[in-house]
């Protein structure tokens, strides 16, 4: 099953709730780039990626809380003989969203092949457990404003340009750009203008706003990695290090 990007247009830091970002920003799925995910039968279970940098998967939390959600039975004895294949085309530290969307696929995926039959609904409630991302994947929308820390998720009936995404050999590590923002940036928030974008349609959006108006993780990013500094002119995707472009 295909595992698509993402790209948010705006990303504005409303507030902080603990040590997490409360955020209000537009996603859009980019489904010219995904990574794909299938079961194989199998003697033992394992989670196979073609991609060794990954270290941890997200797809083992997306599993513990399903077995927290009382699928534990299910779970076991499916996966007593199949493995889980992840082949990776989205890159990581991209901003991109590679890691969520993996999550979500998986939990649509578990959800059919099992017939668990859990709600949409509710999958997005455990979605919204694993990872700040997982729920907007879940909910099947193209465009939504996603808020809160990000388990609010409202469709958008959006009109996006043609984007050129580019990533540089940059990785950029979401929690330290964050943890810069909040250090260095945190005073500039600016509640009244990311209410105004989250009306706007990408196109607008993208034709009337600067690339550091749009997205408040560009500074600290750019600052963190001055190897970025070559793309200063392009928009960035959430904490980097994607930037695109329209066509």
């Amino acid at each position: 099953m295909k595992s698509f990007a993402k790209i948010n247009v705006f990303l504005k830091v409303v507030g902080t709730r603990g040590n997490y970002h409360e955020i209000l920003s537009r996603f859009v799925l980019c489904e010219q780039l995904f990574d794909e995910i299938y079961f194989e039968r199998s003697n033992s279970f394992a989670i196979e990626c073609d991609n060794k940098e990954i270290k941890e998967n997200i797809i083992q939390k997306a599993i513990d809380e399903l077995k927290k959600a009382g699928f534990s039975n299910e779970l076991d004895e499916f996966f007593s003989s199949h493995k889980i294949i992840i082949n990776k085309q989205i890159p990581i530290g991209a901003g991109l969203g590679g890691g969520s969307s993996n999550a979500a696929t998986f939990l649509l995926m578990v959800n059919d092949e099992l017939n668990l039959n859990i709600k949409r609904e509710n999958l997005m409630q455990i979605a919204s457990k694993i990872g700040a991302d997982v729920a907007f994947f879940v909910s099947g929308y193209k465009a939504a404003n996603v808020s809160g820390i990000g388990e609010i998720i409202e469709e958008f009936d959006d009109e996006v340009p043609n984007l050129n995404i580019f990533t540089p050999n940059v990785f950029c590590s979401t929690p330290m750009v964050y943890q810069e923002f909040r250090s260095n940036f945190l005073q500039y928030i600016d509640i009244n203008a990311a209410k105004k974008m989250q009306n706007l349609k990408s196109k607008e959006l993208l034709e009337i706003y600067k690339n550091e108006e749009l997205n408040d993780l560009f500074a600290p990013c750019f600052k963190l990695y001055p190897q970025m500094n070559e793309f200063r002119d392009k928009f960035l995707s959430g904490s980097g290090s994607s930037v695109f472009s329209v066509n």
